[in-house]
C-alpha cells in the first residue's frame, strides 16, 4: 500500500481506500462492550465511517501522516454516541494506532505497534529514521505517545517529544526529548509524571513543558493521586541546555486553583481535622462511625495539602507555610512540612538545573498568529472527541464551523465559532484542547496560526 492509502481492520473484514483526499485519523475504540460509532476526518469532499457494535471486540484504524498538506479545509466528522475517553489520551495504547509523519529535517518518526514476526502484537515500539539509519525510542512498551514534532522546546534544534509508560501498571510516564537533526540524539529526559504537555501557554513565543509531580506524592500520607483533584503541578522550561522550573512565572494559574479549593472546604469538617492528629492513621478498631469520620476528614486533609502544595509549586513557600499553620492541627504541622518537603526533592524538582526566582513577570509582546494561507499549515497528530459525562440526547444533527488557533507547539490555545456561543461549546471544549498538532511552519520556523474546521454532528 501506498503512502496515501488508508484502511480500517475490524476482525478479518478489511475495507481500504487509496484516494489522496480521504484521510482516517487515530481513532481507536479496542475491546470495547459498548454500541459505539467511529469518526473521520476528510477534506470535505469523502466521509468514510464504520459504525461499531457490541459484537465488535476490536476496531484498529491505521494510517500515514505526511507533513505537506493539502490546501483543501480539513473538516472534522463526529459521530455521537462515541464511547467515553480519559481526559489524557495517548497515541499509542497496547499496539492500537499507528502513526508516521516526516519532519523537515528529512527525518520521519514511526510509532505503531511492535512487530514480532510481521505481525502487530498489543505492545507499542517509536522509532526515528533517516535515509537507511534509524534510532528506537521506545519498545516493549505499553503506551507511547508524541506529545511534540519539529518544535523547538530550546533555541537550537527542532525536536520530537515522546511520552513512554513501560508498564500499565507504572504510575508515570517518562519524557523523552530527541533532536530531529540528523543523526538525531537523545537530549533529555524527565520522569515522574503522569503526563506531560509542551505549550505556549501564553503565546509570547517560549514553550513551557507542564506534568504533575505524581511520583512524588504517589503514596504520600498514604495517599493516591487518584483521590486528588489537584495534583502538584511541575512548570518546566528548556533554556540553554537547562532544565528550569518556572512555576513561579504562572501564579496565576496556581491562584485559580487554591481559590478553588478554598471555596470547597466545609468550615465545619475543617474544624474537625484539626482537632485530629494529622495522620489519620485507620486500624482494624474502628467503629462505622469512626471510619465514616476518618473518611470525611481525609478530604479536608487532601484540600489542605491542595493549597499548600499550589503555593509551593509557584515558588511561594512562606504563603505555603502560612496556609499550613492555618489548615492542619498545630501538633502536626512540623512532621508534615518536612515530610511535604522531603516529597518535593525527590520529585521532579530533582531534575531540574535552576529555579526561575521571577514572581511579577512582564510578558513579552504575544506572537504573530498567521492565517493558514501564509503558512505550511498546521497537521493533526490526534483528534478525538470526548463526550463522557455529557447529555448527547440534546445534541442536534449540525455542521459547526470551529476556528483554532494553534500555538508553536501545536496546541490549541483558544476555540472560536461564528456567531459566538453555542450550544456545542461544552461539546467542543471538553475535547479540543486535548487535540494535538504538528505545527504550522513560515519556512523552517514553527510558528501560531489558526485553522478553520467545521465539526459535523451526525446522529
Amino acid at each position: 500500500m501506498g503512502v496515501a492509502e488508508h484502511w480500517i481492520s475490524v476482525g478479518a473484514q478489511w475495507i481500504g481506500s487509496a484516494r489522496a483526499d480521504v484521510a482516517l485519523l487515530d481513532f481507536v475504540l479496542v475491546n470495547t462492550s459498548c454500541p459505539c460509532k467511529m469518526f473521520a476526518v476528510t477534506t470535505g469532499r469523502t466521509l468514510q465511517s464504520l459504525r461499531g457494535s457490541s459484537l465488535v471486540r476490536s476496531l484498529r484504524l491505521r494510517f500515514r501522516c505526511l507533513w505537506t498538506a493539502s490546501a483543501v479545509p480539513l473538516v472534522f466528522w463526529a459521530l455521537l454516541n462515541v464511547c467515553s475517553a480519559q481526559a489524557h489520551d495517548v497515541l499509542c495504547s497496547h499496539g492500537d494506532t499507528a502513526f508516521e509523519a516526516d519532519s523537515m529535517t528529512g527525518v520521519k518518526v514511526s510509532i505503531g505497534p511492535q512487530r514480532d514476526g510481521g505481525m502487530a502484537t498489543r505492545i507499542c515500539h517509536a522509532r526515528l529514521s533517516w535515509g537507511k539509519q534509524e534510532l528506537v525510542v521506545a519498545s516493549d512498551a505499553s503506551q507511547v505517545d508524541l506529545d511534540a514534532f519539529g518544535v523547538y522546546l530550546d533555541a537550537d534544534t527542532p525536536v520530537a517529544a515522546f511520552q513512554i509508560r513501560k508498564e500499565e501498571v507504572e504510575c508515570c510516564r517518562t519524557y523523552a526529548i530527541y533532536s530531529l537533526a540528523k543523526p538525531p540524539k537523545l537530549l533529555r529526559t524527565i520522569t515522574g509524571g503522569e503526563f506531560f504537555r509542551a505549550a505556549d501557554s501564553d503565546l509570547d513565543g517560549r514553550i513551557e513543558i507542564w506534568t504533575e509531580d505524581t511520583e512524588a506524592i504517589n503514596g504520600f500520607e498514604g495517599l493516591l493521586p487518584s483521590e486528588m483533584r489537584f495534583v502538584p503541578t511541575c512548570v518546566l522550561r528548556l533554556q540553554g541546555g537547562r532544565l528550569w522550573d518556572v512555576g513561579s512565572e504562572f501564579q496565576s494559574y496556581f491562584d485559580e486553583i487554591i481559590a478553588k479549593v478554598r471555596g470547597e472546604i466545609n468550615p465545619e469538617r475543617l474544624r474537625d481535622f484539626k482537632l485530629s492528629d494529622g495522620r489519620l492513621g485507620l486500624s482494624n478498631f474502628l467503629s462505622a462511625e469512626q471510619l465514616e469520620r476518618m473518611s470525611r476528614l481525609r478530604v479536608v486533609k487532601i484540600q489542605a495539602l491542595e493549597i499548600v502544595w499550589a503555593y509551593l509549586y509557584s515558588g511561594r513557600e512562606q504563603e505555603a507555610w502560612h496556609s499550613l499553620a492555618d489548615l492542619w492541627p498545630a501538633g502536626d504541622v512540623e512532621r508534615i512540612r518536612s515530610a511535604i518537603l522531603k516529597a518535593r526533592d525527590r520529585g521532579i524538582r530533582a531534575q531540574v538545573d535552576d529555579v526561575s526566582a521571577v514572581t511579577v513577570v512582564n510578558r513579552k509582546k504575544p506572537v504573530r498568529v498567521y492565517n493558514e494561507s501564509k503558512v505550511t499549515p498546521a497537521q493533526f497528530i490526534m483528534l478525538r472527541l470526548y463526550l463522557s459525562g455529557l447529555d448527547q440526547r440534546r445534541i442536534p444533527e449540525a455542521s459547526v464551523p470551529v476556528d483554532l488557533v494553534i500555538d508553536s507547539a501545536g496546541k490549541v490555545r483558544s476555540v472560536g465559532q461564528e456567531g459566538g456561543a453555542t450550544w456545542a461549546d461544552q461539546y467542543l471544549e471538553s475535547s479540543v484542547l486535548e487535540w494535538k498538532f504538528i505545527p504550522a511552519f513560515k519556512g523552517h520556523q514553527p510558528v501560531a496560526s489558526r485553522l478553520r474546521t467545521v465539526v459535523h454532528f451526525l446522529r
